[in-house]
């Protein structure tokens, strides 16, 4: 167990590698690792009953919110992470939102993608940077 974590906190690809992937695979990932973050504030910062922190934590995770966080961190992407965020942004997908807009779901898509292309290549910095914005409170 301890092999996967250590993993977990390193570079997992070359930035080419990454790159390479499908952005609906980066988006996977990358949804992963903002719920994980999501419920890790929640759970750390609140002393709530599993039920509260999993309704406060649905708000954090919904596409609607997740555009409003594009939205706002959009021109602070580097040109690498715009060019992760427009392939994830305009990735093929047959999922229709049931909380929200398509373009709302298209932008989360986009947001996913560049928070998966940064874990996997080890840039934690600039993941939590990105992360920090979601403004879990």
């Amino acid at each position: 167990m301890c092999g996967i974590i250590h993993k977990m906190m390193q570079s997992i690809l070359t930035i080419e590698q990454a790159t390479n992937l499908s952005a609906l695979t980066l988006a996977y990932v990358g949804d992963a690792v903002q719920t994980l973050y999501v419920r890790q504030t929640l759970a750390t910062n609140h002393d709530y009953k599993p039920e509260n922190l999993h309704r406060l934590a649905v708000q954090k995770e919904k596409c609607s919110w997740q555009a409003n966080v594009a939205d706002r961190v959009e021109q602070s992407l580097s040109p690498q992470e715009l060019a992760v965020f427009h392939r994830g942004r305009n990735a093929k997908t047959s999922h229709q939102p049931k909380n929200g807009t398509v373009g709302d779901y298209h932008k989360a898509t986009g947001f996913e993608a560049v928070l998966g292309w940064l874990y996997l290549t080890g840039q934690k910095q600039r993941l939590y940077e990105l992360l920090g914005e979601l403004n879990v409170d």
